[in-house]
């Protein structure tokens, strides 16, 4: 395992060299270099003191040794000119092995300042190795550095990931192990050390020390730790030929080799080889394919040969064809795949899927979206192939994955909880059982089976786990349909480029967009764009009575029309097949129930923003009672909407209204009030703890319930002045949001210890003239709003002040009058608290007579 030391090293090395090779993947090309330069002449050193002879810098290359490179007394512009010869002529050397001279092929110095070198190669001198897996496992910390090689799709697959992989597909000793777009070989050294491990009969501590072997700490063990000591001279030759790997970039087969070498190999079998356009090694297959293969397509598409199954252009679809086409009768494959691949309805992503059902599918496991942060937040799924299973069992299993022990931010910090151990042993006992015929059940927490003629039924093939999740049976006593019964469903169009079809011609046609779609509104009346003839033709026509589903903003919420138009892709369109077993309304509240809503959110597509398609509204149930019985809902539900929308209009129009006598007098507020700024405050966890109102704490009704203030630490100790006393009228003076300038608050009789922010300002009355409460509802009135308006700074305002404060004038009866008022106003103002109560106690009698059809239980608020 990676010392702490020599990743410091490492990373001094690129610290040296990023001034002059700023490309991290050249950084690491120089250092691999250098590494195994050092490497062959401590190789040649260890021989000499075993009494052996030198094997890589002799004769004419002795001249050349790295000992001789860093000698003290060479400067640095002598050991500029020997190093730079050397990279040129190393791949000469008739002593090197093959593998060496193709790694100092290509080879050269990019930079010819001698300081900068001599810093360099001092600090590959320092590097020390007992073997060459010490040297190995610095080399994959090396490797970790190499971002995304992202013109090509290609992502490096975390170790862990790796390592997850491997296990559940259990590579043995005498299997062929293919990756066929290896990258640096992650996939083919885990399963090497996989091997190693399960053929060990003890393992090796960094102490020297035996221990029993545990298999649980697989992703930071090295292969010198598990001795591979049950594997025989003619198992370790064949277990060497039968690990293999093609990549199509030469750069990444020079980092296979090295890595493989480094790792043991002695003659690796990684090649450059285009997996997808070239026929040489179509006919070779093996036992396990591992692979993590590009994502993307060049522009234009793969051209690929004409052997593979399925026609395709896309690099993701081929790599899974010829993986699937090249496993060996009982052949396992673990393969990390786009999510285009699970849901794409493409007719070669269908072809792909159907395939892989009938013939090789075993598992489907769906990894979080940041598994590739911070290189890709791309969503991806692990297929998991088994043709065993696939001939024995009639079940796929699907997992999801939402922990794996790492956080999915950028940094990808280590976190508790992972999934992985546990997901690893249900789906591994579930293969052993599949492998027998009896796949039907799957005993753990994490995953489910589906048989694999339900994902036949659905036409498309698709592998979303979570539109087969199973649900809790409906106890409703009305037969239970699909929404695909009882209405047509198709997607929307757009016609392109939209600006050359916008019109404003009244003979345009509407244009209906999601903003044409009022949050809470159940129609959809008018549009604010048209489009013309032409572009209708082009895009998807509806006509009044059609419902609207939203397949990604305002995600699943329905609507019906009540104009017509013409819908672009966001929109999904539902029509009633027979309107003479559906009721229009009743097919609306239950569009809109939780219940549903549950379905399209199991089945959504997507690895950010939730997806529907046609198929998926299709297959989500509803409960379908007699049209009589709909209506009979409906009926109940609107005469609760009808209770719902009075009492709404009198919380949402009524203000408090102060019948003003002209005879009254109407002081500035100047004369009745002092006011102060109120202060920015830090916080400090020594300070003295303090309530502080801010302008988050107004609420558009003027009393603050005291449970809504936090306490914080400030770093001073706070005037006595800057304190709230009940009573106290607390002013928004700015705010981000110019509506909120001007809105008030009365503190309460409970407000504690508190003082005010910065962004308000305190009115202090004088009680003697003036009611706190009287004015704190006058300033709750159309006719305070209107003097706000026309004093100051007038209808722009957007920074109160004390100035304008003190300008405005109020209506101010005597005292008994003001209390008179407060109470009339307050005896209103509780009437519209119980309206809000009748608002929420008959939406939940809503909510229960939608969960009666669905046959869930819901308590009804009392009436």
């Amino acid at each position: 395992m990676l010392d702490k030391d020599t990743k410091r090293r490492i990373d001094t090395c690129r610290d040296i060299l990023v001034g002059k090779v700023p490309d991290p993947k050249s950084q690491v090309e120089q250092i691999t270099v250098a590494l195994i330069y050092k490497f062959m002449d401590d190789m040649d050193l260890e021989a000499e003191e075993l009494g052996g002879e030198r094997k890589f810098f002799t004769k004419d290359y002795e001249r050349y040794r790295w000992a001789k490179l860093v000698a003290p007394g060479v400067s640095g512009q002598e050991m500029l000119n020997t190093y730079s010869e050397a990279l040129t002529k190393m791949v000469e050397n008739d002593n090197l092995p093959a593998l060496f001279r193709s790694i100092f092929r290509n080879a050269y110095l990019p930079y010819r300042d001698p300081e900068t070198l001599r810093s360099f190669l001092r600090e590959i001198d320092s590097f020390t190795y007992d073997h060459s897996e010490r040297l190995g496992d610095a080399f994959e910390y090396l490797l970790s550095v190499l971002g995304s090689q992202g013109d090509a799709g290609q992502f490096r697959t975390p170790r862990h990931i790796i390592d997850f992989m491997v296990e559940i597909i259990d590579p043995k000793k005498n299997e062929v192990i293919l990756d066929p777009a290896c990258g640096t070989a992650g996939f083919l050294i885990s399963a090497y050390k996989h091997i190693l491990k399960a053929n060990s009969s003890f393992v090796v501590n960094g102490n020297g020390k035996h221990e029993d072997a545990d298999a649980t700490e697989q992703a930071l063990e090295s292969p010198m730790r598990f001795p591979g000591d049950q594997l025989s001279l003619e198992d370790r030759s064949r277990l060497a030929g039968n690990i293999k790997g093609y990549d199509i970039s030469p750069d990444m087969v020079r980092l296979s080799l090295v890595n493989l070498y480094l790792h043991g190999f002695a003659d690796p079998k990684v090649e450059e080889y285009d997996t997808l356009t070239s026929e040489e090694k179509w006919t070779q297959t093996a036992d396990v394919i591992l692979a993590n293969p590009p994502f993307m397509s060049p522009k234009g598409g793969i051209k690929p040969h004409t052997r593979f199954q399925v026609q395709s252009k896309r690099s993701e679809v081929l790599f899974v064809d010829y993986i699937a086409e090249h496993l060996n009768p009982n052949g396992r494959a673990a393969i990390v795949v786009p999510e285009g691949i699970i849901f794409q309805s493409q007719s070669a992503y269908v072809a792909l899927r159907k395939m892989l059902v009938e013939n090789h599918l075993a598992a489907v496991v769906s990894l979080p979206a940041g598994v590739f942060n911070p290189y890709s937040g791309v969503k991806t799924s692990i297929l998991i192939l088994d043709r065993a299973v696939a001939k024995a069992s009639e079940h796929v299993a699907f997992f999801k994955i939402e922990n794996d022990g790492f956080q999915l931010g950028a940094q990808r910090k280590a976190q508790k909880g992972s999934q992985l151990p546990q997901v690893k042993a249900e789906l591994t006992a579930w293969l052993q059982e599949a492998r027998a015929g009896r796949g039907e059940q799957l005993n753990g927490h994490f995953g489910f089976v589906v048989p694999r003629e339900m994902l036949v039924n659905g036409s498309d093939y698709n592998l979303s786990g979570e539109r087969y999740r199973p649900i809790e049976e409906s106890t409703s006593h009305w037969p239970i349909v699909k929404i695909g019964e009882v209405c047509e469903i198709a997607r929307g169009a757009s016609p392109r480029p939209i600006n050359d079809f916008m019109t404003d011609s009244p003979d345009g046609v509407n244009w209906i967009k999601i903003g044409d779609a009022p949050v809470g509104a159940k129609y959809i009346t008018s549009t604010k764009e048209k489009v013309t003839p032409a572009g209708a033709e082009k895009s998807r026509y509806v006509r009044p009575g059609d419902f609207l589903l939203s397949n990604s903003m305002s995600f699943g919420r329905p609507y019906i029309m009540a104009t017509d138009g013409c819908i672009h892709d966001g929109w999904l369109l539902l029509r009633l097949k027979d309107t003479s077993l559906t009721d229009q309304d009743y097919l609306y509240h239950i569009l809109g129930s939780s219940s549903v809503y549950d379905q399209f959110a199991r089945q959504a597509t997507g690895g950010v923003v939730n997806n529907l398609n046609s198929s998926i509204v299709a297959s989500v149930e509803i409960p379908l009672p007699p049209i009589e019985v709909q209506r009979e809902i409906v009926a109940e539900i609107e005469g609760y909407q009808r209770v719902i929308e009075g009492a709404r209009a009198v919380v949402d129009n009524y203000r408090p209204h102060i019948p003003v006598d002209p005879e009254w007098p109407v002081p500035s507020m100047g004369e009745i009030a002092d006011f102060k700024n109120g202060l920015n405050f830090t916080r400090s966890e020594d300070g003295e703890p303090l309530r502080i109102v801010g302008v988050s704490d107004f609420q558009s009704n003027w009393l603050v319930p005291s449970d809504s203030l936090s306490s914080i630490q400030l770093d001073a100790a706070v005037g006595a002045d800057y304190l709230l006393q009940p009573g106290d009228v607390l002013f928004v003076r700015s705010n981000g949001n110019p509506d909120l300038v001007g809105r008030s608050m009365l503190v309460p009789e409970e407000i504690g210890r508190a003082s005010f922010s910065g962004f308000t300002i305190r009115a202090r009355f004088d009680t003697s003239k003036a009611s706190p409460r009287y004015l704190a509802h006058f300033f709750k009135t159309p006719l305070f709003a209107e003097r706000m308006k026309t004093t100051g700074q007038g209808a722009n305002i957007r920074n109160l002040s004390q100035g304008i404060l003190s300008e405005l004038q109020v209506p101010l009866p005597d005292l008994a009058t003001q209390q008179v008022i407060v109470t009339e106003i307050e005896a209103e103002q509780a009437l519209v608290n119980g309206n809000r109560d009748l608002i929420a106690r008959f939406e939940k009698k809503i909510d229960a007579a939608i969960a009666r059809v669905w046959g869930e239980a819901k308590v009804e608020g009392a009436a």
